[in-house]
């Protein structure tokens, strides 16, 4: 049917050969099958062109329709895939409760017919999941650095404290130093989590000694355990601001350079990003420009 078409635009077999790449031969053969199809002649010689019979600028209208409404299938295809679909999405579990929520509001009401799939993990295992495609972007909480198959865009700076219960003893202290927590109870974090990792060296380079600790995967039943002063904790101070300022958590005066993390969002650099993902990518890296935040990776 286009070869159709562009033999009625050029009034010409050898012009539409041309146009189309064809060799003529095949745009003859192509014409004569259609007419050996509908049973009608769709063109006539009129002098050194030829034109539509009455039966071609029949067949005309309807090729036209038929394109129209193939141009509307592929229109509406590829909005489909641009716009619906799931974005997955691996997150570290303070992320996940305390920074990403007012995004992915904003990025749902957007694009509706996207799915979004959220999937908790530690740092090292999120990036993993980024280079085996099993996520589309993961969010950790980590020391900046770059590897050479993942764009790491950092989003910020995220402040790191070690939190107890209001009855203890370190919560006088004007200046809590590393020594001061020999013999300390420490509830952490679950193996892997990138700022335990931080906090244990630390410990062990001053011989801050660990009389004994807990193991939790969950922010809530370690802040729960602090409360109860069942020992003390380092977390990410966005996951504590309401228990401290309910007065159930105090925030101890302590600071390292060597306890750093970043917020980072995490992509493969050979990842396809349709519309959709691309929207998302922008609605988090907007802050990012405006603060002039640094780019690892790129």
């Amino acid at each position: 049917m286009q070869t159709f078409r562009e033999v009625a635009k050029c009034q010409s077999f050898t012009r539409a050969a041309e146009v189309l790449g064809y060799a003529q031969s095949s745009v003859t053969t192509q014409i004569q099958n259609l007419e050996s199809e509908f049973g009608v002649s769709l063109f006539e010689r009129w002098g050194k062109k030829i034109r539509l019979t009455h039966a071609g600028e029949v067949l005309l209208g309807y090729s036209e329709q038929l394109q129209a409404v193939l141009d509307e299938a592929k229109a509406n295809l590829s909005e489909q895939a641009q716009l619906a679909g799931t974005l997955r999405i691996g997150t570290v579990e303070s992320l996940a409760a305390f920074y990403l929520p007012p995004y992915l509001q904003k990025f749902r009401l957007e694009q509706p017919r996207m799915r979004i799939m959220l999937a908790p993990g530690i740092c090292q295992d999120l990036r993993q999941g980024v280079k085996e495609g099993k996520f589309d972007f993961a969010f950790v909480l980590d020391w900046l650095q770059d590897q050479s198959e993942l764009e790491n865009v950092v989003l910020g700076e995220e402040k790191l404290v070690v939190v107890a219960a209001p009855t203890h003893p370190l919560v006088k202290k004007e200046k809590v130093e590393t020594h001061d927590f020999t013999g300390e109870t420490w509830i952490f974090t679950e193996k892997g989590c990138s700022y335990r990792g931080m906090m244990e060296s630390v410990l062990r380079e001053a011989g801050a000694t660990v009389e004994s600790s807990f193991e939790f995967g969950s922010l809530e039943a370690i802040k729960q355990c602090v409360a109860y002063d069942l020992g003390i904790a380092l977390l990410p101070k966005i996951v504590v601001q309401e228990e401290v300022k309910n007065g159930t958590l105090v925030i101890l005066s302590f600071s390292h350079p060597d306890i750093r993390v970043f917020r980072q969002l995490v992509y493969h650099k050979k990842k396809w990003m349709p519309q959709a993902l691309l929207r998302f990518l922008e609605l988090l890296t907007v802050e990012t420009a405006e603060r002039k935040l640094p780019l690892i990776g790129k």
